[in-house]
């Protein structure tokens, strides 16, 4: 009789799998954002990942690569248009809106941590599910709020080990002062139409701006002599840039200036920023964000303004140095044991510790002493406890520290405290 052998199914293009040798790098890093955060008056949202379409649509602004091309879209039973979320601001402050957050804090700091989901070319660092730290203050129009976020996002990447990165600014002014600049480069344009990739060219009429945004090769060699948008900012949005720059440099935050950054969300004004390395290509942004003071007026809430950032938890991963660092969970204990009653013993043993406390590992296999510590070694074991036939009739275990060889005799009476309090202790 032939058996049919079935195709093993594999994970969706783009999407990846979190594997237990990865997961520890990640709760590193989830651990740190929390502490840090908390220390900033941050307090932690949880959001759904499927919202209505028209909150992106709005939010997002219609013109953008994330809505035309790269949301994930479809018509539920209920002929409603849902979308899982490409982005977690506008998921933010519909939160912060549906229940009127705003009510019980004038100044509302919340963050969130989790999966978005945008259908673009998987790359480095890049997949078509991925996942964000997002932080969002709400009611703070002072520059000074933007340089502290600022300082909290810059502290929180030190303290998880990424280095040479580098912090651009630049001032994307307000609704007063945009529209002559949108005129300038409307005629800096004019002419050059043909020259520009399909999409800038489409985007001419809604958003010309984001021609500044493209990566294609063609759109950059026609805005390198492209008028700047710092020289066409009203006098309140200069003033509030070069507040938030001075306030950087008495923090000691370095940065620069890039005056041709946009970025790829409608919503930003005043106060833009990301973050760059050199290791992850033409995407080299780690950290992307900035103000939005328009946002939570456009999507039907008071007029509040608000700044944020997103941090791209896959690019973190892929940049942080850890060769020094084990991300796995240590194990306090390792039972090696020999023979049926000295396993019996072990499985008991094992889980009366863990009950108080320990992290402890057994092997069920009954394989040989030497291969049980070769087991032992490889998960980093801090000390094994090492129980055969022999030493059960002994009434006596041998208590082993992994680190420096040092081994002692331990009595059975009383084992479980024995190992408790050796093990606290060091």
């Amino acid at each position: 009789m032939w058996l049919i052998k079935m195709e093993v199914i594999t994970a969706v293009k783009g999407f990846k799998d979190i594997l237990p040798e990865e997961t520890g790098k990640w709760r590193f890093v989830e651990d740190a954002a929390r502490e840090i955060f908390s220390r900033f008056g941050f307090k932690e949202i949880r959001l759904p990942v499927l919202e209505k379409t028209d909150l992106f649509k709005r939010g997002i602004g219609e013109s953008t690569d994330i809505v035309e091309k790269e949301m994930y879209t479809f018509l539920d039973r209920g002929d409603e248009y849902l979308t899982l979320r490409p982005e977690a601001t506008s998921s933010v402050i519909r939160a912060y809106l549906e229940h009127a957050l705003y009510n019980a804090e004038p100044v509302s700091r919340l963050f969130t941590i989790g999966p978005m989901f945008r259908r673009e070319r998987p790359q480095r660092g890049r997949f078509r599910q991925f996942h964000q730290i997002d932080v969002e203050l709400l009611g703070l129009d002072d520059p000074r709020a933007d340089a502290e976020v600022i300082l909290m996002l810059m502290h929180f990447l030190s303290t998880v080990g990424l280095k040479n990165v580098s912090l651009e600014l630049n001032s994307l002014g307000c609704s007063s002062c945009r529209p002559a600049f949108r005129k300038v480069i409307l005629e800096f344009l004019s002419g050059k139409e043909d020259g520009l990739c399909d999409d800038c060219k489409r985007r001419l009429g809604s958003n010309p701006l984001r021609v500044f945004d493209c990566k294609a090769k063609e759109c950059q060699e026609i805005i390198a002599d492209a008028p700047r948008l710092s020289d066409f900012i009203c006098s309140d949005c200069h003033t509030h840039f070069e507040t938030v720059a001075s306030t950087l440099t008495e923090l000691d935050i370095p940065f620069k200036i890039n005056a041709r950054m946009v970025r790829g969300l409608d919503y930003y004004t005043k106060t833009t920023f990301e973050v760059t390395t050199e290791h992850l290509g033409s995407q080299n942004a780690v950290v992307g964000g900035g103000r939005y003071d328009r946002l939570v007026e456009e999507l039907g809430g008071p007029d509040i303004p608000g700044i944020g950032f997103a941090v791209g938890f896959e690019r973190l991963i892929t940049l942080l140095q850890a060769e020094n660092t084990r991300f796995l969970p240590q194990p306090d204990l390792f039972i090696a044991s020999l023979g049926e009653s000295a396993q019996r013993l072990a499985f008991l043993l094992c889980n009366q510790l863990r009950i108080k406390g320990l992290h402890v590992e057994q092997d069920f296999s009954a394989r040989s002493l030497k291969s049980q510590m070769k087991r032992a070694n490889r998960l980093n074991c801090a000390y094994t406890l090492i129980l055969g036939d022999r030493e059960l009739e002994e009434k006596k275990a041998e208590f082993r520290d992994m680190k420096t060889g040092a081994q002692q005799t331990l009595f059975l009476d009383n084992l479980e405290e024995q190992i408790l309090k050796l093990i606290k202790e060091r």
